[in-house]
């Protein structure tokens, strides 16, 4: 599959045309990670925002010294890291890859200058930046009632 299918198929950049996803996908470059590999840390400053290509993911907070909650699995098309287009761009999860995984990396800050520059990509990249953070959250509340529901 093609970097442009792959993308296409991401949340993130599912609403840009065939034109406006060649523009992004001459932006990332590839980057292969093996099992255990951290991809981003919580509370670390992130400058990268990653799209799956291939292989898997876990997302988990870090809730203490020795605990972590796993908030979601992540696998094909979905996008890590995406604190690394907004401010302050401090991770708020950990995400470690749990197989052999390949990305697609873009540098968040190249991103935005493209939003920017490019009013139309720029709106449809903040619509689907606005679905990867509310399937977040939604996530997080799903993990919060389960947690509340125990005590």
């Amino acid at each position: 599959m093609s970097r442009t299918d792959v993308l296409a198929k991401c949340e993130l950049f599912r609403e840009l045309s065939a034109e406006q996803l060649g523009v992004v996908e001459k932006m990332c470059t590839a980057q292969e990670v093996e099992p255990g590999a951290i991809i981003c840390k919580q509370g670390k400053q992130q400058d990268k925002i990653y799209i799956i290509e291939e292989g898997a993911a876990v997302i988990v907070l870090e809730v203490g010294p020795l605990a972590q909650r796993q908030v979601q699995p992540a696998s094909q098309y979905e996008v890590l890291g995406w604190s690394g287009m907004v401010d302050p761009k401090t991770c708020t999860a950990t995400v470690k890859a749990t197989k052999k995984t390949k990305l697609l990396a873009f540098d968040g800050q190249e991103l935005c200058a493209l939003c920017l520059g490019h009013p139309e990509i720029g709106c449809r990249i903040c619509r689907g930046m606005a679905r990867v953070l509310g399937k977040r959250l939604r996530q997080a509340y799903v993990q919060l009632l389960g947690v509340t529901s125990q005590d």
